[in-house]
């Protein structure tokens, strides 16, 4: 059954978001703004209801995306990070977040957008819902990010990766795993193959870039869907 799309009576009051006016006339603006992706999600963060531009974002069928949980749609490497947001949320600590994310949209693109995000409150406490307005950047450029969750590394390769994040040499990655200073030298040439990278800072950066290690994240930490 195909749930309705967002529409004007969807928006949330002023008593309804307890902001101040100008913060309601700043979220309306995003609100209409043309190529605004907007997305209602319920305390659990799945999607409810959503216009039709989100819909073309993501997939045509709204069958496919409504009731899916919206961090789905994020790619991994943000999720952890967007997911402590919208906690902060939820428990009241804040009432709206501004970020930018990786999105995943149709055919699994990947793309770099604005986020805003706002809670719905019934009365004074508690989160009914949470409005969400995602603003592809300028020109739709996609991202080139692994987004079809393939296995790329082993399971040392993605701890020796995370060490090489976090500023450790060979000898202290060797005596963290249990490897021969060669072991740990092997396993690194592999990765800069994989990679296609010259060197270790070139490495750490590319695997930030293709969303293989977790933004936001320390000690710096592989995306578990990468690793073998």
């Amino acid at each position: 059954m195909a749930l309705p799309l967002l529409t004007d009576s969807a928006r949330p009051t002023p008593h309804e978001l307890g902001h101040e006016q100008t913060e309601y006339t700043d979220l309306l603006r995003q609100f209409d703004q043309p190529g605004a992706c907007v997305v209602c999600l319920d305390p659990s963060l799945t999607v409810q209801q959503a216009n039709r531009e989100f819909f073309r974002q993501f997939d045509d069928a709204s069958t496919d995306v409504c009731g899916r949980d919206f961090s789905d749609l994020l790619h991994p490497s943000v999720r952890q990070a967007v997911k402590r947001q919208f906690s902060r949320l939820l428990d009241g600590s804040r009432h709206r977040f501004t970020t930018h994310v990786v999105a995943i949209g149709a055919e699994g693109a990947a793309f770099t957008s604005g986020l805003t995000a706002v809670a719905v409150r019934e009365g004074s406490a508690h989160v009914a819902s949470i409005l969400v307005v995602l603003r592809p950047t300028a020109g739709g450029e996609e991202v080139d990010m692994v987004t079809d969750r393939k296995k790329l590394l082993t399971e040392t390769e993605a701890r020796i990766l995370e060490g090489i994040a976090a500023g450790l040499s060979t000898i202290p990655l060797a005596s963290r795993l249990y490897l021969s200073r060669q072991g740990v030298e092997y396993h690194v040439t592999r990765l800069l193959r994989k990679l296609r990278v010259p060197n270790r800072a070139a490495l750490v950066s590319r695997a930030y870039s293709i969303g293989v290690l977790n933004v936001g994240c320390w000690p710096p930490k592989v995306v578990d869907d990468f690793v073998k």
